[in-house]
This record gives C-alpha cells, sequence and structure tokens, in this order.
C-alpha cells in the first residue's frame, strides 16, 4: 500500500535528491549570492538559504515516504544501482527499506528545524556561510549514510560528517570548544581507520561491497574467524560513534561545547549512524561473529546505563556545578546503551526496540537540547545550581510554558508510558528476557534486569533536574543571577534575537529572593520562532508513543528479514 502511487524512476530521484541537494546547496551557500537575492542582510540570506534547501530536502523525505510501499517494508525501494569504481566492484548503490527510511525521515526534520532556529537565532561566531555550508554538508553525509548500500561507499559517508561537526565545536562552541573538538575527531577517527580494515576484510574476502548482497549471503562466505575480526573492527568504530561506553568521553564534551544545533544535530542524528551500522552491517553480514561478541556487547551497554544514570545523578545534586547540557549529554550514553543492549539480543523484538529506541532518542533527546539551549541563553548559564538558585519560582515562574515543556521532554526522556521513550526501552528488556538461539539466557536476564534498574535511575535523575530548574530551590539567600538580566525583559513573538553577545540595554530587574510570596522577574516565554522549532519534536513524541505501530509496521518486516538471511 502506498499513500501516493509514485513511479520507480521518480522514487530514485527523490532519493538521489534528497541525499545531493543539501551538499549542492552547502556549495551555492558559499557562493557569492546573486544581486536579487542578497537583500538588506546578507546574513540573513544565507541563513534563509539554508532553511530553504533543507525545508526542500524535508519535503522530498516526506514525499519520498508517502511512496514507499508499506506493504513490503523489507523491501529495497528507491534503488540506485551505478558502476563507480570497476576495478573494486565499488557502485553507486542507493535505496531504502523499512529500516532506514525512518532514519532518513528524522535527519531531514531535525536539520530542517536546526535551520529554521538558526535564522532566528544565529549563533554567536564567524560568518553565517560557512555555518550554513558546514550544516548541509553535515545533512547530506548523514543522509547518505542511512541511503547507501555499499560499504566503501557507507565508509565515506560515514566520515563525511566529522569535519563538519569538528567546525561547528571549534567555530561556534562555547567554552572550552577547541579541546572538545580534537577530542571528538581524535577518538571518531582512530575507531574509522579500524572499521575501514573490517570493512576492508569483508569485501575482499566474500568478494563484493554490496551491502544486499552480503545481507542475502548471511555470512556464509566468510569463515567464522573472519567474521569475529571483522565484528572486532567494525563494532570498535561503530561503537565510538554511537557512543559505547567506556569509548563515550569524547561526548559530553562536544555537547557541552557545542553550540545549540550541533548539540541537536549531534545527539539527535550522528549517534544513530552508529547503531545504524551494527543492524546494518554486522548482524546480517557477519553473524556467527555478532553471536560471539554479542554477550560483551550487552554487558557493555549495561554498563553504560548505569553508568550514564549515576553520573547524572552526580551532577543533578546540589552544589555539584553540573552542566544541563552536559547531563543530557550523558543521559544520551544511558539511553544509547538500550539500544546496543536490543541489537545484542540479535532477536527481532530487541532489534526492533533499538530501533524504536533510536527514533524516540532523537526525538526527545533533540527536544532537550533545543530547551537546554533557550535556558542558557535566557539565564546566560546551564549551571544546575544557578538555574535553581536563581529563584524560588524557577522557570514554572519566570516561564511558565518554557518550565512545562521542559518537564514533558524530561518526562519523555525517563520512558514514560504514552511517550515515545517507552516502547523502545520495555521491547528491548523484553528481548534480552529471551535472547536468541545460542546466547546465555541466564546472562542477558541478569542484564535485563541491570537495564531495569537503570530505568528507575534515569526516573531519578529527571525528576531531580525538573523539580531544580523547573521548580527551584527554596533557600532564603538566593538571588538572581546577574547573568540572568540579559533575557528578563520579554521580546516580541517571533523577533530575531540578536547574535552578538554584547551587553544587554534591558534594564537590570530587582534580585528577587525565594521567600514564599516574593515577586519574581519574568523571562522571555517561548517565542514564536521557538514554538514552531519545538512543537513538530514534541508532537511526535506523543504520536509514536500513543500509536507504536507506525514505526514498528516499518520496522518489523525487514528486521525479521534482515536477522533470516535476506529471506522474507
Amino acid at each position: 500500500m502506498t499513500v501516493i502511487d509514485i513511479s520507480p524512476s521518480v522514487m530514485q530521484f527523490l532519493l538521489a535528491f534528497i541525499v545531493v541537494a543539501p551538499l549542492l546547496g552547502a556549495v551555492a551557500a558559499l557562493l557569492p549570492a546573486p544581486p536579487g537575492l542578497k537583500g538588506r542582510n546578507p546574513d540573513q540570506a544565507v541563513l534563509r538559504h539554508g532553511v530553504t534547501v533543507t525545508g526542500a530536502v524535508l519535503i522530498a523525505a516526506i514525499v519520498l515516504a508517502t511512496g514507499f510501499d508499506h506493504d513490503h517494508p523489507a523491501t529495497m525501494q528507491a534503488t540506485t544501482d551505478i558502476s563507480w569504481i570497476p576495478a573494486l566492484d565499488v557502485r553507486i548503490h542507493l535505496g531504502i527499506d523499512g529500516i532506514s527510511l525512518p532514519l532518513l525521515l528524522l535527519t531531514a526534520l531535525l536539520t530542517f528545524l536546526c535551520a529554521l532556529y538558526s535564522y532566528f537565532k544565529p549563533p554567536a561566531g564567524p560568518s553565517p556561510k560557512a555555518f550554513t555550508a558546514l550544516v548541509l554538508v553535515l545533512e547530506s553525509g548523514t543522509l547518505a549514510t542511512f541511503a547507501v548500500l555499499d560499504l566503501l561507499l557507507f565508509f565515506l559517508a560515514f566520515e563525511m560528517v566529522l569535519i563538519p561537526m569538528y567546525f561547528l565545536i571549534a567555530r561556534w562552541g562555547g567554552d572550552q570548544r577547541r579541546a572538545a573538538a580534537w577530542k571528538f575527531i581524535l577518538y571518531t577517527l582512530l575507531g574509522s581507520v579500524v572499521m575501514l580494515l573490517g570493512l576492508l576484510l569483508i569485501g575482499l574476502r566474500s568478494g563484493t561491497f554490496d551491502m544486499v548482497a552480503l545481507a542475502t549471503d548471511n555470512g556464509r562466505g566468510l569463515t567464522t574467524s573472519v567474521q569475529v575480526i571483522a565484528v572486532l573492527a567494525i563494532g570498535v568504530g561503530l561503537a565510538v560513534k554511537t557512543p559505547m561506553w567506556p569509548l563515550h568521553s569524547w561526548l559530553p564534551d562536544a555537547h557541552t561545547a557545542a553550540p545549540t544545533v550541533g548539540s541537536v544535530l549531534l545527539a539527535g542524528v550522528l549517534l544513530k549512524m552508529g547503531t545504524y551500522g551494527f543492524v546494518r552491517i554486522l548482524l546480517p553480514v557477519a553473524p556467527d561473529g555478532m553471536r560471539t561478541f554479542a554477550p560483551y556487547l550487552a554487558a557493555f551497554a549495561v554498563v553504560g546505563i548505569v553508568y550514564g544514570s549515576l553520573a547524572c545523578l552526580a551532577l543533578a545534586r546540589r552544589g555539584a556545578k553540573g552542566d544541563l547540557k552536559r547531563l543530557i549529554a550523558y543521559s544520551s550514553v544511558g539511553h544509547m546503551g538500550f539500544v546496543l543492549l536490543g541489537i545484542a539480543t540479535m532477536t527481532p523484538t530487541g532489534v526492533n526496540g533499538a530501533l524504536f529506541a533510536n527514533i524516540a532518542h532523537g526525538l526527545i533527546t533533540g527536544l532537550l537540547f533545543f530547551l537546554a539551549g533557550a535556558v542558557k541563553d535566557r539565564y546566560g548559564t546551564a549551571d544546575l545550581d544557578t538555574l535553581a538558585g536563581a529563584t524560588g519560582a524557577a522557570l514554572y515562574g519566570r516561564a511558565p510554558r518554557l518550565g512545562a515543556l521542559l518537564a514533558f521532554a524530561a518526562v519523555a526522556s525517563l520512558g514514560l508510558p504514552g511517550l515515545a521513550g517507552f516502547w523502545g526501552e520495555m521491547l528491548t528488556l523484553f528481548g534480552a528476557y529471551s535472547p536468541a538461539e545460542g546466547l546465555s539466557r541466564p546472562a542477558f536476564r541478569t542484564f535485563m534486569a541491570i537495564g531495569a534498574f537503570g530505568t528507575l535511575l534515569t526516573a531519578a535523575y529527571m525528576l531531580i533536574v525538573v523539580r531544580r530548574v523547573c521548580m527551584g530551590e527554596h533557600t532564603p539567600h538566593s538571588e538572581l543571577s546577574p547573568a540572568a538580566t540579559p533575557a528578563d525583559v520579554p521580546e516580541p513573538a517571533g523577533a530575531p534575537e540578536p547574535s552578538g553577545t554584547g551587553p544587554s540595554t534591558a534594564t537590570p530587574p530587582r534580585p528577587a529572593t525565594a521567600q514564599p510570596g516574593a515577586t519574581t522577574a519574568r523571562l522571555a516565554d517561548i517565542q514564536t520562532y521557538e514554538a514552531a522549532t519545538w512543537t513538530p519534536l514534541a508532537a511526535l513524541t506523543v504520536l509514536t508513543g500513543l500509536w507504536p505501530a507506525v514505526l514498528l509496521g516499518l520496522t518489523d518486516p525487514a528486521v525479521q528479514k534482515l536477522l533470516a538471511g535476506g529471506k522474507s
């Protein structure tokens, strides 16, 4: 069944357009604008160009999804297969199925929302032309990762996103941005070198780099020892990008230093590239190797779940000087641990849970980083002690709609039933209860119990964050931070915010005490452009939570086929 009947040639064009258009848009952003398009403000014009290109890509992705045959989501659709390097049998092979289509849509949506947000709230830093071009190159590389069906093309697309993200952090980031950017690039590049060796080993030993042919062969053309080596090499590179404990240490620094849109894209999209590689390449291509390492992958996953939660609890406690963005980054380590646990079960239930958790994490954590950026802009800091001690009423009293949305995103992140975060974690734990044949059931049930304990820790730190940031702390001597004064005067709804960092002309409010009944200074609440950016993420979080079949109807047939060695 298709929503709209679209011919195969048009579907091919749409998928190729989705992958290539951002790259062409990046080149156009660096060129001088035609006289009629310069406008009065060239910086705003190039940011508007980013909104236009990402909007066109999003529309094309939605049209592609409406033309997708939902009755056969396990079949590769919109395929293009052209010889590129005959000597190595490398082909430009594109296609989508029920596994890649949701990730394609998520990438197109988040990038468009980031471009829209940046148009009204340009990041402080160098030229917007370079910023727009880097975001578009990042989008093209991510979309290509989810669309290509050749191992070497997958590697090229996988690496294509590293340089843009490095410069987004290093040039437009906050404190310690250069050190964080270097840590990000070094970790990911070292992991990628090892991953390339594993990809070459598979391609040379099997005689093809075609991912569809390799999945259909289901490892029969590779010896067990080759599969074990390949899984170890490729898995290290994918685990760094995921990120899996203990290869995660680049993530908190990168998120803390990155600009708001950089954090949104890093958490919402880039982390998914690693877990997608596990599902698309390692599970079907090297099943024996995966079966060997599955218990270790699950063990690292549950350690990451507990470690991430404990780190968040440590940051959230009073007096720890924890950073809100850093806390959300550590929460990603725990959430991605659930994704890895689902993959390690090697069962349809667990893998479907992992794919669902991927999308849910992209929606919820993307929203959380948008909100954390907005809170930091208003207060001048993301320090939790400052946010909690600024006033007894905190966000609920000073910006009630912003506080309510932050509380919504937090309870969605902790896995409240009825919201998107619940289904991925539940299915992952169900998969761990009955792992694939050949895996130790007692071991995986132990992992399930540890993962379930992790959900309790997640609820604990998220509720602490809501209590402290949204309600504040009732200490009689807390005063409004001087850094909070620039945003105390509300701006007109929908008005662009200045990108500079100069002193504000707003009249400083009288310091507000936390005593009961004290008057609290108001902050600018959710602006029109912020509502336009954040509403789709909140709505999709509710939709996928109430109607999980939207995703599971796409992923389940494709996962069943993938695990069965290409047989439906």
